[in-house]
């Protein structure tokens, strides 16, 4: 007979799970594994709150399994290191991103792409090495790999630092990786919400010129005068995208909603790049001939290998650069996720789990 979630392991922990496809998040007791050879151990102070936490509470992607505890921008102080980890020590102040395994062994592994690695081992909603389910950050302690930990900045506020485990890295990977981070270049920046505030920030720290692409009037001040965008297109004024038509050497797309990708297309040059790192739950239409006739592009990225995403958050401890935030209580997430379906947080709700959580 399978061992309940808190017989699993010997240490307890706490935190909010969802049991059903309702995504309501209420109290749950689990076990964490014992601090191995190679963990850290640490106590969760912040835990951000990711657009994908959302899909996965409500089983949107077709793949979540319950309990599911979700959180993968989480942050805290090290209690507990291995007897063979050699980069961590008791009171660091570290994080834990979007995965806490992976094979190791190929080719994805060997070049620092653990993300891609087919065996990536997620940090909830996954089975780790031991077979037990994986939960994330949204609880009272965190147990991983020291491969999967990341220093955090001492300079880098630890509640508004947090998203940038899962939002950062989401919008650096593909502004490093497609080109599109040489000072000087023209980026769009499609969708201003959690994704899109942090890409305005690494894109402007990178030297590019900056233009926000969105449905919403109402967010152009915003942009502008406070996140540092040079200019703001509203998307549905044919005038607007007529007269920005072959402007911008590349757009990351990180709308979460399906959209029309066709008139993105004539924002960039010929030879652009439309990057999407959004995951709407439908898939969108891809419209061909401008592909062809000018030889665009269209990618996608996913988070990043832990070099990759220890090098970013390097850089924004060096910029100065946080994701703008709400910071919320353990008991008003469900709230939050609610509000979270209209978009109604600047831009990132991050949970006070240190002072907020409280076992039932």
């Amino acid at each position: 007979m399978s061992k309940s979630p808190e017989e699993e392991h010997l240490r307890k922990a706490f935190g909010w799970a969802a049991r059903d496809t309702s995504g309501v998040l209420s109290p749950f007791k689990f076990s964490r594994r014992a601090t191995g050879d190679e963990d850290v151990t640490f106590k969760v102070l912040y835990c951000g709150v990711c657009h994908s936490d959302l899909h996965s509470v409500k089983d949107e992607w077709r793949f979540s399994s319950y309990p599911l505890l979700p959180g993968h921008e989480i942050v805290g102080i090290v209690t507990e290191v291995g007897t063979s980890v050699t980069k961590f020590k008791v009171g660091d102040k570290v994080g834990v991103g979007c995965m806490v395994g992976a094979c190791h062994t190929c080719d994805n592994c060997k070049n620092d792409l653990e993300n891609y690695c087919p065996k990536m081992i997620q940090t909830y909603n996954s089975t780790h090495y031991d077979g037990t389910k994986t939960y994330g950050g949204y609880s009272d302690i965190m147990v991983a790999n020291e491969r999967y930990i990341i220093r955090m900045p001492e300079n880098l506020p630890l509640d508004a630092g947090a998203p940038l485990l899962c939002a950062g890295i989401t919008v650096y990977s593909p502004l490093k990786y497609y080109g599109l981070c040489k000072p000087g270049m023209h980026l769009g920046v499609v969708g201003l919400g959690g994704l899109g505030h942090v890409a305005v920030k690494f894109a402007k720290a990178f030297g590019l010129k900056v233009t926000v692409i969105s449905t919403s009037l109402s967010k152009k001040q915003e942009a502008i005068e406070r996140l540092g965008a040079d200019a703001f297109l509203i998307s549905r004024d044919q005038a607007q995208m007529e007269a920005a038509t072959a402007t911008m050497d590349g757009i990351i797309d990180t709308v979460s909603a399906k959209h029309p990708l066709l008139p993105l297309f004539s924002l960039i040059k010929p030879h652009g790049k439309i990057i999407c790192v959004g995951a709407p739950e439908q898939p969108p239409e891809l419209p061909i001939f401008p592909l062809l006739m000018e030889r665009k592009m269209i990618g996608g990225s996913i988070i990043g290998g832990m070099k990759e995403t220890q090098e970013m958050i390097d850089f924004a401890g060096k910029h100065n650069i946080t994701a703008d935030i709400e910071v919320i209580p353990m008991d008003y997430i469900n709230t939050a996720m609610e509000r979270l379906v209209k978009a109604d947080v600047k831009y990132r709700f991050v949970i006070d789990i240190g002072k907020t959580l409280t076992p039932a």
